[in-house]
């Protein structure tokens, strides 16, 4: 090989130099890149390890397998006791001429809630005196031929005939009695008809079927009633009412007639009882009806309300049960505890939730007997954790 040649080689070999020292270099400075923020933020937290000073403050739960019975919480509304609640109907037809109570009013079984001018009424006081006076005459005939029979003067027959036309007119008459009890007529009107005396301009009178509450008057003044179609009233005994709850899914097992129940209003808690659960599901909320009976002190649930309803299960089940207190929420909002761990220091421990039981959550997945939890405290911890 000639120097010339040589000399051309070297001048190659020497520009390729720079270039690959250039190459190395950028090569280092991308190993050496640190890690972006997306992986950092899927790093677990480190554990905490608190002074002892530090442990003074923070109270430990050690986790055991409880028996307990299951609270079920539904939203319930308020309904009248259909068992203690009547509509009132029209009894005759005609005009109102007078209305006697007002919504809200209390009232006694038998009360008169308004005044009809009825023909209807009219009538039945018509038909009453005439179906007395003629059982009167009927039987006084009666009376005759059997006092007739006995000294012969009239035939058998005969006497026995005049004794079934009073019994007819007896059963008249207490047809057309009952007709008047129907229409609530008082009983000083009926005794002046079976006396005989005329009675004053009577009117129909619309009352009270059941002591209670006035709680709607359908009608008003002049209004046209048809008898047993017109709704006017309704009247219901307030002392005891229906919170109809809706409750979902698997909390349907737990839950039994006779169980008890606590009635919230948001001012005062009062206690029920579970009378009936529906036996099909509401297709168009997924939810079965519970019905709790409950006593209503000085009218304090109304219909329609919203409550809150809590029902304690009577029966029994068994579980991992933890305070509330214990429990904390993550940047996802899963729930976790911290767990105490054998080295001293505190980890957190991802927690599935099942049922509420008054101040303790029932913990399906994440602890098992024996762990020791966080329970007062555990916001400080989660506090240093996050330093």
């Amino acid at each position: 090989m000639t120097s010339e040649h040589r000399d051309v080689r070297r001048s190659r070999s020497a520009g390729r130099l720079p270039l690959i020292a250039a190459m190395a270099a950028i090569l280092a400075l991308a190993g050496c890149t640190p890690a972006d923020d997306s992986s950092k933020s899927n790093t677990t937290p480190s554990n905490v390890r608190l002074t002892q000073e530090q442990r003074a403050h923070i109270r430990i739960y050690t986790v055991a397998q409880t028996k307990f019975h299951k609270t079920v919480e539904a939203a319930g509304v308020v309904d009248f006791d259909n068992d203690q609640a009547t509509a009132v109907l029209a009894p005759i037809s005609g005009p109102v001429s007078r209305l006697l109570v007002s919504a809200g009013d209390h009232v006694q079984q038998g009360q008169p809630l308004a005044t009809v001018e009825s023909p209807d009424f009219a009538a039945a006081i018509g038909a009453y005196r005439k179906a007395t006076a003629a059982a009167s005459a009927a039987r006084r005939l009666a009376n005759l031929d059997r006092d007739l029979l006995a000294h012969n003067g009239v035939a058998a027959r005969e006497a026995e005939q005049a004794e079934s036309d009073a019994v007819g007119a007896e059963s008249d008459r207490d047809a057309a009695l009952q007709a008047l009890v129907a229409l609530n007529v008082d009983p000083q009107t009926i005794r002046e008809v079976r006396a005989n005396r005329r009675v004053a301009h009577a009117v129909g009178t619309i009352r009270a079927p059941i002591s209670g509450t006035v709680v709607e008057r359908l009608v008003t003044p002049g209004q046209l009633l048809q008898a047993g179609t017109t709704p006017c009233f309704t009247v219901a005994d307030l002392s005891r009412v229906w919170v109809m709850s809706q409750v979902f899914g698997s909390n349907i097992a737990s839950v039994s007639v006779g169980d008890t129940a606590r009635i919230s209003t948001g001012e005062r808690d009062l206690q029920g009882r579970v009378e009936n659960i529906a036996a099909e599901v509401d297709p168009n909320t997924r939810s079965i009806a519970v019905r709790v009976v409950v006593d209503n002190p000085g009218d304090l649930l109304r219909k329609q309300m919203y409550v809150r309803v809590q029902i304690q299960a009577r029966r029994e089940s068994s579980g991992l049960l933890i305070p509330v207190s214990a429990i904390l929420r993550d940047d996802q909002n899963l729930p976790f505890v911290y767990l105490a761990l054998a080295d001293g220091s505190f980890a957190r421990r991802h927690v599935t939730l099942g049922d509420r039981t008054g101040d303790s959550y029932d913990i399906s997945e994440g602890l098992k007997p024996v762990d020791h939890v966080v329970v007062d405290g555990a916001v400080f911890v989660q506090f240093l954790q996050d330093q």
